[in-house]
């Protein structure tokens, strides 16, 4: 029987974490692959909802490079991403 454990950090600190020994930018498959060291086995969801949440909250970027590669970015301070409709 496999035991579980609680991890120590939540996901999205692991996530800024990386980010910053990255300069703020690391390409979503490499995010996937350090975090998975830290945490274990990944669920795609899991992390989409963790990337998702730090965009809401203004703290990472993330963009479509190709079909099935994401960019994501750390936001500086001063310097938040606006998206600007024209109506």
């Amino acid at each position: 029987m496999e035991q579980s454990y609680w991890n120590t950090l939540p996901l999205r600190n692991v996530i800024l974490s990386i980010l910053a020994k990255h300069q703020g930018m690391i390409l979503d498959n490499e995010l996937i692959a350090l975090i998975e060291k830290e945490y274990g086995e990944m669920s795609q969801s899991t992390l989409n909802k963790a990337l998702m949440d730090l965009e809401i909250n203004g703290i990472i970027h993330v963009s479509r490079i190709t079909k099935t590669k994401r960019r994501i970015e750390a936001i500086k301070p001063g310097a938040e991403f606006l998206a600007i409709s024209e109506d």
